[in-house]
């Protein structure tokens, strides 16, 4: 494609990280402005991206994005489909058990790019048939695991493959909002990226608090306390063992300590809160730089753009999405099981646990 080239794109759910609509950022107790990025945004603010139609079923959201950024609105996603193809890119903002449906049909209906909101799905069926339908239709299909899309922790990824730790021996990560599916799906798929290792068995316990998801009664996505253990010795992966890495995780529903992710190695640790990262080594601390004003979501709207001009092969495939829910899937596993480690890949009856996500 030509330099020149402009982009249609359309928003599935135009609710808070959508449309970027405060009134439902309310409902959830959240600000826009405190997150890493809206679809909205980050599609409007590249160059050659055009926003060209919104679908929700809700009358209120339809209406303040229609009076905000003037494209033309839809309260079935289907019917925007039909009405506004071609499209380049198609963002399903919407809730997660939406997500399987939504990415088949527009995969189906020739979008170019679907960009997703995390988790990819409820469950592993479902979250292959979208890799399924994608490849049938050649879609690129993006997650929003948005920490990928930071140079700092790209180069924190490349900095450990290089030895800067030494040999990895740990790793931990730490939140405050439980939510294994919602928000510890940030953080599986962080760790498995900066390590570069895979989950291969997952020993974990549910905070069972009882705390109200945010999104409403319809869904219930605990927290919890765990292990992930992570190595390349996977049957059949022609890498041979490597030995594994634990990573201890500290996902309570009501916790109170900063956010943040270790990793440890023979020769030192890095530290990440956020796009704060620093590597320390002895008596020497590093600090890796992120002073951009660019999003997450806007380095991934940018990467999309890249791939649909022929640059080559995206930096994320989206079959790493679905190894950090099945990661999920095996926490909850495990705690039917008391905490026994569950081995990935799931099988039998864990496969179809349910991931309650909003």
């Amino acid at each position: 494609m030509s330099a020149e080239t402009r982009y249609r794109s359309a928003i599935v759910g135009l609710g808070f990280i959508g449309g970027a609509d405060q009134v439902s950022g309310d409902g959830v107790g959240q600000r826009v402005v405190d997150l890493d990025g809206t679809h909205v945004a980050a599609l409007r603010g590249h160059p050659r991206v055009d926003v060209v139609a919104g679908s929700s079923r809700d009358g209120g959201r339809r209406e303040r994005f229609h009076a905000t950024y003037g494209a033309p609105v839809f309260a079935d996603w289907r019917e925007m489909l039909r009405e506004t193809a071609p499209l380049d890119i198609l963002s399903v903002a919407t809730y997660t058990p939406t997500h399987a449906e939504i990415t088949a049909a527009a995969a189906a209906a020739g979008v170019r790019a679907i960009y997703c909101e995390k988790p990819i799905s409820a469950t592993l069926a479902e979250a292959e048939e979208m890799l399924a339908a994608c490849a049938r239709s050649g879609t690129l299909l993006v997650i929003n695991h948005n920490l990928r899309f930071h140079p700092g922790y790209r180069q924190l990824r490349d900095r450990i493959a290089a030895g800067a730790l030494g040999t990895l021996t740990s790793a931990s990560v730490q939140w405050t909002s439980g939510r294994l599916g919602n928000v510890g799906t940030h953080q599986f798929d962080a760790v498995q990226m900066v390590t570069g290792l895979p989950v291969t068995a997952v020993s974990g316990t549910l905070d069972l608090s009882g705390k109200p998801d945010c999104r409403g009664s319809d869904f219930t996505d605990p927290g919890g306390w765990g292990m992930l253990r992570l190595g390349r010795d996977l049957p059949g992966d022609g890498e041979g063992p490597t030995g594994d890495l634990i990573c201890m995780v500290d996902g309570a529903d009501y916790g109170t300590a900063p956010p943040r992710h270790r990793y440890h190695g023979t020769e030192g640790y890095a530290t990440c809160r956020k796009r704060d990262i620093e590597i320390v080594r002895g008596d020497d601390r590093e600090v890796i730089p992120d002073d951009s004003p660019d999003s997450g979501m806007d380095r991934a709207v940018a990467e999309i753009v890249d791939w649909l001009d022929g640059a080559g092969p995206f930096g994320y495939d989206a079959s790493e999405a679905v190894r950090t829910l099945e990661a999920i899937v095996a926490f909850h596993a495990s705690h039917r099981a008391g905490g026994a480690w569950v081995e990935l890949p799931l099988a039998g009856a864990d496969r179809d646990i349910v991931v309650r996500s909003g």
